[in-house]
């Protein structure tokens, strides 16, 4: 026993300080985006036209991000693969992209998964949530009752814009 004491216990009396890594921050990638958008604010808001994606996918199992609607305008945000074309608006055209639109629609191959409203406007704070089996819509808190269950594959927080401002807020990937 004194062995143990004498193996374990020097070696770990010292208290050391272990520094922890700094997580990196999931913010708009300014590499994967429409060739008319721009990503200021220090990757946290898209200005032109077109999409842009996270800098990170999702792959825990839980996730969560924001936007707010600054103003009127043609705008989107949900999810999307790598291989969505982001120079399209409105996204939700094609199987790579799961997004709510302006409109008010919810959409995934050009189909129409659903319609919300009243549709997001000025001020509005429109979040998701994603857990790997359902991708679900809040709007100002309240859930849309909106879910998709169709998400496959390695998936990216997706926010567009025609000629408007968006605000995204990445938060917990």
């Amino acid at each position: 026993m004194s062995w143990c004491t004498w193996c374990f216990g020097s070696r770990y009396r010292e208290r050391r300080h272990i520094p922890l890594k700094d997580l990196p921050q999931v913010l708009l990638d300014s590499n994967k985006l429409g060739s008319d958008c721009v990503v200021v604010k220090n990757g946290k808001r898209v200005c032109g036209t077109g999409a842009v994606l996270a800098n990170a996918p999702i792959l825990q199992n839980k996730a969560y991000f924001e936007m707010k609607v600054q103003c009127g305008g043609i705008w989107g945000v949900g999810l999307a693969t790598d291989k969505c074309e982001m120079n399209t608006v409105p996204q939700g055209q094609d199987t790579h992209t799961w997004v709510l639109r302006s409109d008010g629609t919810v959409c995934h191959n050009n189909e129409v998964l659903h319609r919300v409203d009243p549709a997001p406007t000025d001020g509005d704070i429109v979040s998701c949530s994603y857990d790997h089996v359902e991708f679900n819509i809040f709007l100002n808190g309240k859930s849309l009752q909106c879910p998709i269950t169709t998400v496959r594959g390695k998936v990216y927080p997706l926010f567009y814009g025609m000629q408007c401002p968006v605000i995204a807020r990445t938060t917990n990937l």
